[in-house]
């Protein structure tokens, strides 16, 4: 279930990190950028593709954190340990195995 939901967080973040990159370099030139007043040392190659992965992970940060706020009690409170391994300080009942 976890990587189909990785899934569900990659693919549309992967997409929209396309469209954020040709809307953003539609309108900025990466040699024209420059960081604390210098010029970038990277090529336009580099500076398209260090940017595209900046926004795919900050669009996946977005997704999981979609994801992470629509997951059930149930899911989030749920024991991985079975009843009979549990250590005594586990708080987890019968009806939450």
């Amino acid at each position: 279930m976890w990587t189909q939901r990785l899934m569900w967080i990659a693919w549309p973040a992967f997409l929209m990190a396309g469209v954020l990159e040709m809307l953003v370099f539609a309108l900025v030139d990466p040699q024209d950028l420059h960081w604390f007043g210098q010029p970038l040392a990277l090529s336009r190659e580099g500076v398209y593709t260090l940017a595209f992965f900046i926004f795919w992970i900050i669009t996946m940060a977005s997704g999981a954190l979609t994801t992470l706020l629509s997951l059930s009690p149930f899911e989030l409170n749920r024991c991985p340990v079975p009843n009979g391994e549990r250590p005594d300080d586990c708080r987890k009942t019968n009806a939450c195995s």
